[in-house]
């Protein structure tokens, strides 16, 4: 064996070679350059542990804010879950993003225990009972239920014992998966609970002072059946939706999109001219309340789904084609609702929301509508719609800009809705057209729809493209709000599409080349919309767009211009303290968030485990 080589000892600060070819340097350095890489790995380590650290904390702080929050609600209702002496408890169940809490009672005093969803699957059950069974488990039979209750308790109220790695649960009765209509249209699925009794009978009791005794609670088998009478708290109130009657449409034609100013508000409209440059952007211009339609953008956002029957339809239709003709009448639907003259409805505050549903009688389901004004600066509006036993969902935000022309402005909405239809995974992204008013300085104050907009479904290839065409120079009463388009299928023209976006729409098809009266909205059409509901007022958040708006709402119905000026300066005075008092810290909105790689906002809730599937057990315990 050779001897090992001596290695000759360095003199302290002496110069080697690190490696072949490189600068000489002395050990020491080699030491002190080891030495800082090791410092900037413990550094990374340390920003990585603290982004751990912080992320941990935000989602506990998500869940604990989800929790805690009475509003965050998607479902609640009454259920019968089997337990391990295999019969039935009627207990008080609350469906919330991520997980299913259960109470005794809906007073929610006596928890009982609360089911992570993430970890379960879901399975419908056979049962010799009438109603609707499944069955929620853990495919490796662990266990479902958390350590501690939404308060942090640690043990839940004593009931019959219940499984640790599965539950078993079922609608009431029969009694209580029949429904009809009235009760229906007061049964929220996303933000409400729901008692045997009717809603507005509850509503009653609470208003009166009264309260409901002797409510029943019933254990059963499947053999036999005991009940047990208990009271519950008379604090307990459903969300109450109201039908909405009144509400503003102008008929068809020119003539009811057009203003008389009058000589008072014509010196507030120049003295505001005078600060306005042609092309200047006018979010941040505050504009006077005569031309204010008494409501929220976020509201007028909501009037394309009075129709939202149209997409019900298109869900179950198996002809792609077909389809895009079932989208592109809804679309056309959502236009002919407009007010009387020239008016522009507020601009949201920031974290004002807006909520409110469409009962379809025909199959027996609801639309609901949520929207939340995610950003001030620029101003954009997030919304959110949901039908999930039809089969559809859409989502999307709106940035609104206007600008500023001279004798006319345009306001646009830049963005993108997006229709998914769920069974299919169809989505068709869709884009909005803007307004335009002229005669601000001289001529009629008129306003009208502009520009291109498009239907796109990548997935089929199909496509619509329309325009809204303003009203030429020279034109007669037949060239406003004309409309103009094709349906193609990627280059071939399938149809073509011609007429009034606020009245008679024909399609002529190229394959047979008919051309036949596609949508109108007559009166009789009207008449078959469906009817929407709002949430009660007493019952409405603080940011709710209703009642945050309705001291300037009630102003501009009195026509009283003063108070309404009033009361609309409170409201942005109050968003510019807030704004003062958060510095540079960012405000972050409580039902969308936003995606930096897509550029888009997603309503937080919309893809929560196991969510879609316990709504349509929801519904069907409903039916």
């Amino acid at each position: 064996q050779s001897p090992l080589p001596v290695v000759p000892m360095q003199p302290r600060g002496a110069a080697t070679k690190c490696f072949p070819g490189e600068a000489v340097c002395s050990p020491w350095q080699c030491v002190e350059g080891a030495s800082r890489l090791t410092i900037l790995s413990f550094n990374c380590v340390q920003v990585q542990k603290k982004n751990y650290r912080e992320e941990k904390k935000r989602a506990a702080k998500e869940l604990f804010s989800a929790l805690k929050d009475p509003t965050v609600i998607i479902m609640a209702n009454w259920l019968k879950i089997r337990g391990t002496l295999k019969s039935w408890t009627k207990l008080w169940c609350v469906l919330k993003p991520g997980v299913l809490l259960i109470y005794k009672t809906p007073k929610v005093d006596h928890w009982v225990g609360t089911i992570l969803l993430s970890a379960c699957k879901l399975i419908e059950r056979p049962s010799k009972k009438d109603g609707f069974c499944f069955k929620l488990y853990h495919p490796l039979d662990k266990s479902i239920w958390t350590m501690k209750g939404p308060k942090g308790e640690n043990v839940g109220s004593i009931t019959q014992p219940l499984p640790s790695s599965y539950l078993i649960f079922r609608a009431v009765s029969e009694s209580d998966g029949e429904l009809n209509e009235s009760t229906l249209r007061n049964h929220h699925m996303e933000n409400d609970t729901c008692s045997d009794k009717s809603e507005r009978e509850t509503h009653e009791e609470s208003e009166n002072g009264t309260t409901e005794k002797s409510r029943r609670l019933t254990e059963e088998s499947d053999t036999d059946q005991s009940e047990i009478q208990t009271d519950l708290s008379p604090d307990v109130v459903s969300t109450i939706y109201n039908e909405q009657t009144e509400e503003e449409m102008a008929p068809a034609g020119e003539t009811s999109q057009t203003e008389t100013v009058s000589e008072e508000n014509k010196g507030l409209i120049w003295t505001l001219l005078k600060q306005l440059r042609p092309g200047m952007d006018l979010s941040r211009v505050v504009l006077p309340t005569f031309i204010l339609e008494p409501r929220s953008f976020l509201d007028k956002l909501s009037d394309y789904y009075y129709h939202a029957n149209f997409l019900s339809e298109a869900a179950l239709e198996q002809d792609a084609y077909c389809r895009m003709k079932h989208v592109l009448k809804w679309y056309l639907s959502g236009f002919y609702k407009k007010p009387k003259g020239l008016k522009k409805p507020y601009n949201p505050i920031l974290g004002e929301t807006f909520r409110c549903r469409w009962y379809h009688p025909q199959t027996n389901s609801c639309t609901f509508y949520i929207a939340e004004q995610v950003s001030h600066h620029p101003p954009v509006s997030a919304f959110y719609v949901s039908n999930q036993k039809d089969g559809f969902c859409i989502s999307g935000s709106i940035l609104a800009k206007s600008k500023y022309y001279g004798n006319s402005l345009s306001a646009v909405l830049d963005g993108t809705a997006k229709l998914l239809f769920l069974n299919l995974e169809e989505e068709y992204v869709i884009t909005m057209p803007y307004a335009h008013c002229k005669g601000i300085l001289y001529g009629k104050l008129t306003m009208e729809l502009g520009g291109k907009v498009t239907i796109v479904c990548e997935k089929t290839k199909y496509s619509t493209e329309l325009e809204f065409k303003l009203k030429p120079l020279f034109g007669g009463y037949n060239s406003v709000n004309q409309i103009s388009g094709t349906i193609s299928l990627g280059n071939e023209v399938m149809a073509t599409v011609e007429g009034h976006w606020d009245g008679e729409v024909f399609l002529d098809q190229k394959m047979n080349g008919h051309k036949d009266l596609f949508w109108s909205p007559t009166s009789e059409v009207r008449m078959q919309r469906l009817r929407r509901q709002v949430v009660q007022l007493g019952q409405q958040g603080e940011f709710e767009s209703e009642r945050l708006w309705q001291h300037v709402t009630s102003a501009i119905k009195e026509k009283d211009q003063l108070k309404a000026t009033q009361e609309k300066y409170i409201l942005e005075e109050a968003q510019r303290q807030a704004a003062r008092e958060r510095k540079d810290q960012p405000w972050h909105p409580r039902l969308f968030q936003f995606d930096p790689i897509t550029n888009e906002w997603h309503y937080k809730y919309a893809n929560a485990c196991v969510k879609h599937r316990i709504i349509t057990f929801f519904l069907s315990c409903s039916r």
